[in-house]
């Protein structure tokens, strides 16, 4: 492959364009384990005929370890949001309509969502007593089985130019709570300091699922300590502070 056009770049991590397909090329440092599991949740999801990039390849590039896929040709949704400020109501309704869609779906071999978050809290600096309040209240939480994408957020979604969305980046994929997925939109747009997307995301999420506000509510503080383990420290600390913020009954 030619790896000449950069279309991202992340940490331990360079997305590159060679024609028709993509290419995701890992540090040496990534887990092995982390780039197959990426590979499987894209493979799992395709089975349920969303509109995502097909896996092409899992492969070795100058000894670092990459993902091939096809290459969406368009811009992020969150591009579009930025360069039509006044088309952001209309974005967004697309935005929560392409979420709905993806949380309609099964994918039965996906790992459990409760699971990973359990995991996650475990791996926290929280002090013992609030690990296992966070812990009890997510035992208790009910158990579904829909798709979540873990990092729904508008720089993940490609509209080609037929005006068809297509969503990228599953290496966060599980199966489980829907509401714990709008909580880690909500949180999203708040690490990114958009306090009134975020608050226009929940209620359009709400009234669209007819999920109470409440109920996304009661999730946050699990999402927030799950999340917190990775990232930068100013989103450390950010996320911990949801942790901790609420009453536990």
């Amino acid at each position: 492959m030619k790896l000449d056009t950069v279309l991202a770049k992340r940490e331990n991590k360079v997305v590159y364009k060679d024609g028709a397909l993509a290419a995701k090329v890992f540090d040496e440092c990534y887990p092995k384990s982390d780039i197959l599991n990426e590979a499987l949740n894209q493979a799992r999801v395709e089975e349920t005929g969303l509109n995502i990039p097909k896996i092409e390849e899992v492969t070795k590039i100058d000894g670092k370890w990459a993902i091939i896929s096809t290459f969406i040709e368009g811009k992020t949704l969150a591009e579009l949001m930025a360069e039509h400020p006044e088309k952001e109501d209309e974005y967004l309704n697309l935005f929560v309509d392409i979420q709905v869609k993806i949380l309609s779906q099964k994918a039965p071999l996906l790992n459990k969502l409760k699971d990973k978050m359990k995991r996650k809290i475990s791996e926290t600096d929280l002090d013992a007593t609030t690990r296992y309040e966070l812990e009890t209240r997510l035992n208790g939480m009910p158990n579904h089985t829909k798709v979540c994408h873990g990092d729904f957020n508008p720089s993940n979604i490609i509209i080609d130019e037929s005006g068809t969305p297509y969503v990228i980046d599953w290496s966060h994929a599980t199966q489980g709570n829907g509401s714990a997925d709008a909580a880690r939109t909500y949180l999203l747009f708040r690490l990114n300091h958009q306090e009134e997307l975020a608050e226009k995301y929940m209620k359009l999420y709400c009234t669209k699922t007819d999920t109470a506000r409440q109920y996304v509510d009661r999730w946050l503080p699990i999402v927030a300590a799950s999340q917190s383990v990775k990232g930068k420290p100013e989103e450390r600390e950010f996320l911990l502070k949801w942790a901790s913020v609420c009453e536990y009954q």
